[in-house]
């Protein structure tokens, strides 16, 4: 049974179609938001990893080369980082999440001063 990807042409999100039958195979469509108009896309592959290994590469100093946690944008950078080697994919929503989050701080640091 593959598992298809598709784009949507109206979100722009990417949707995993699960095909239980190639013979019956129903019409994609979005998971976000249910418009029919999407194009197959190349599906990401999977690399067998054990957790340890994951964690020892995000562990190697490396990867922490140019990391300013003072900066919601390399912040945002490295945990963009971290969810892939993981295998989780943050989408979207990280990068809303976080400018949300600088919008916040600097609205509060105005505010704090006298």
């Amino acid at each position: 049974m593959p598992l298809y990807e598709y784009r949507c042409l109206d979100c722009k999100k990417r949707s995993t179609v699960l095909v239980l039958s190639l013979a019956n195979q129903a019409p994609a469509a979005c998971s976000h938001c249910t418009s029919a108009r999407v194009e197959r896309i190349m599906s990401r592959f999977a690399s067998p990893k054990s957790e340890e290994a994951r964690l020892e590469a995000l562990a190697d100093p490396s990867n922490l080369a140019g990391l300013d946690e003072n900066d919601p944008q390399s912040m945002a950078r490295f945990i963009k980082t971290m969810g892939e080697e993981m295998g989780e994919d943050l989408g979207d929503d990280l990068s809303e999440a976080m400018e949300s989050d600088e919008t916040g701080a600097i609205e509060s640091d105005s505010t704090d001063r006298p």
